[in-house]
């Protein structure tokens, strides 16, 4: 039905910025001091734009598909997870099977949700067996009120730990983590922080500027949305309101640079196998 994580999360957050972000975590400035700590990054954790990167990267590897009005960083336990992470039709959030979400750990008043999975990642499942769906419940697995649909989840992922298993994999036995899995589905795209206007600057993941939030990638090559990895040092040429998603009609970019060369090509690869 669906896979995805979970996160500390509230609307609030679209409007941090790297000098809120330590706050809005409560990190105390002894915890500060000890290094290590990037404003930028943490607050790129923290308005969603980390969330969108990771669950389109899982979009386009595994086939699922990513909500057409982004992620919906609902509030919920991991006991909820089986009743919101299923379909519209049988009271859940998803538009149907098979996607990504994200939830969230805190309510839209930062106060924390019981049994939350902040750190953790999660599967939603039903079978067509009816032996299976019995059998959720015998296991002791969490399902829904009508024992249909099924949760299971890790209460950790050890992500700076695993990156280098995945890169030894790549690089030592030729062994990819995730791969495209049926072509390009889903894209980040950067939305504003608040109005912007023409000349100014848009200061990439973390900044000042703007946040990244998922779409489908036919909407984004629709609408020629401007991918977050490549927002980067453009410069307006329109004012723009807040919580839009910009365009490449709205800034001046380099289209002879080797990050736009790269894209194109990987969108003339990605069209080739449809």
């Amino acid at each position: 039905m669906a896979a995805g994580k979970g996160t500390k999360y509230a609307p609030v957050y679209r409007r941090s910025t790297p000098d809120t972000a330590f706050g809005y975590y409560g990190f105390t400035p002894e915890q500060i001091a000890t290094g290590g700590f990037n404003a930028r990054m943490f607050n790129s954790f923290l308005d969603g734009t980390k969330s969108a990167i990771e669950m389109v990267a899982v979009a386009n590897a595994t086939g699922l598909d990513v909500p057409a009005d982004g992620l919906s960083f609902a509030p919920a336990s991991v006991h909820d997870l089986p009743t919101l992470l299923r379909p519209r039709e049988h009271g859940g959030l998803l538009a149907h099977r098979g996607m990504v979400d994200v939830v969230s750990c805190v309510h839209e008043d930062e106060s924390f949700v019981d049994d939350h999975l902040r750190w953790g990642v999660y599967v939603t499942f039903t079978s067509d067996s009816a032996y299976a769906r019995r059998c959720f419940g015998e296991y002791g697995v969490e399902t829904d009120s009508t024992g249909t649909y099924a949760a299971l989840w890790r209460p950790y992922h050890l992500i700076g730990l695993e990156i280098g298993v995945s890169v030894a994999s790549a690089a030592l036995r030729g062994e990819p983590t995730g791969a495209p899995f049926a072509g390009h589905r889903a894209e980040v795209v950067c939305a504003t922080r608040a109005p912007m206007r023409a000349g100014e600057l848009i200061d990439g993941e973390g900044g000042y500027a703007v946040y990244g939030t998922c779409v489908p990638a036919e909407r984004a090559r629709a609408a020629r949305l401007v991918p977050m990895g490549l927002a980067h040092g453009l410069r307006l040429t329109r004012d723009v309101p807040a919580d839009h998603p910009i365009g490449i009609d709205d800034v001046a970019y380099d289209d002879a640079s080797f990050l736009w060369t790269l894209r194109r090509e990987q969108d003339a690869l990605t069209l080739a196998a449809r």
